[in-house]
């Protein structure tokens, strides 16, 4: 039977989907700055089917602040669908304006990638620099994005409309794995602005994210740092399964075992940049 919503849908996607392989064509050879998040992955692999092996390069930013779990689901996809990679270390905690984490933290973060890869990708060939941003980003508190105009980054996706939605249907219909994957912004994410970012903490938390994901924790998961005590933010669809006693025991034995003192699951569920809200960045 005919979905009326989808089918109305599917036309205004694949209009996006054209115009994504006529701006890479435009502006290729690109570099994207490659997380292996659903964004920089579908990006990816459509400059690889547009322009062909050499005209793409994923570029990775490795720090403290990128979990080891992403970076070998990116390499992994990289691999799948045969995207050239490179992988850039970076410094940013070395940097005190970064370190001390402010509200803008984020400005600092991708001002030392951008600093790094641009340049980099300009000496091999790569005329454009782009980055996953989608239409959605711009609704939000995004103070990395002044980073990437100052570096004269372009987001493709966010110019010619492309929402998460879009992005995960996109990624489905080419069977890249991340069309399903949560979103994972970097580890400095869960400490609250003011709280300095430093290595052992984000080895702390994402320990316990990664014994999470290892209890069976599926979805949206956050494990928010508030010095020993963590916030355990779950999805909608597992939060309740989390709150029966014998789980939530498990759950707050997993966490204590990754460095924390006390547990606590937080009864509002996951809510995408909810420090910035706690903090009266956004609302």
């Amino acid at each position: 039977m005919s979905n009326p919503a989808r089918d109305a849908v599917e036309p205004l996607l694949a209009a996006k989907e054209a115009a994504l392989a006529e701006w890479l064509r435009a502006h290729g050879p690109v570099a994207i700055g490659y997380s292996g998040g659903v964004d920089s992955a579908f990006l990816a692999v459509a400059a690889r089917e547009t322009l062909g092996r050499e005209g793409v390069l994923a570029i990775i930013g490795r720090s403290p602040s990128y979990p080891e779990q992403q970076w070998l689901a990116a390499r992994e996809v990289a691999l799948e669908f045969d995207v050239p990679v490179l992988e850039l270390d970076t410094a940013e905690l070395d940097d005190p304006r970064y370190a001390a984490n402010p509200s803008d933290r984020c400005y600092f973060c991708k001002t030392e990638l951008w600093g790094r890869v641009v340049p980099v990708a300009h000496a091999r060939g790569f005329r454009t620099v782009a980055d996953g941003t989608n239409a959605d980003d711009r609704g939000d508190w995004r103070p990395g994005a002044r980073a990437a105009g100052e570096h004269e980054v372009a987001s493709p996706l966010a110019e010619l409309g492309f929402t998460k939605s879009d992005i995960r249907l996109s990624s489905r219909a080419r069977g890249i794995p991340t069309w399903e994957q949560p979103s994972s912004p970097c580890l400095a994410s869960r400490l609250p602005y003011g709280t300095a970012v430093t290595l052992e903490r984000l080895r702390q938390i994402e320990r316990a994210e990664a014994a999470l994901r290892a209890l069976g924790v599926a979805g949206d998961l956050r494990v928010r740092y508030h010095e020993e005590l963590a916030r355990v933010e779950l999805g909608a669809g597992e939060l309740p399964k989390w709150l029966a006693a014998d789980r939530a025991a498990a759950m707050r034995a997993a966490v204590c075992a990754a460095g924390f003192e006390r547990v606590a699951i937080d009864l509002g569920g996951f809510r995408s940049g909810s420090l910035n809200v706690l903090h009266g960045v956004t609302r």
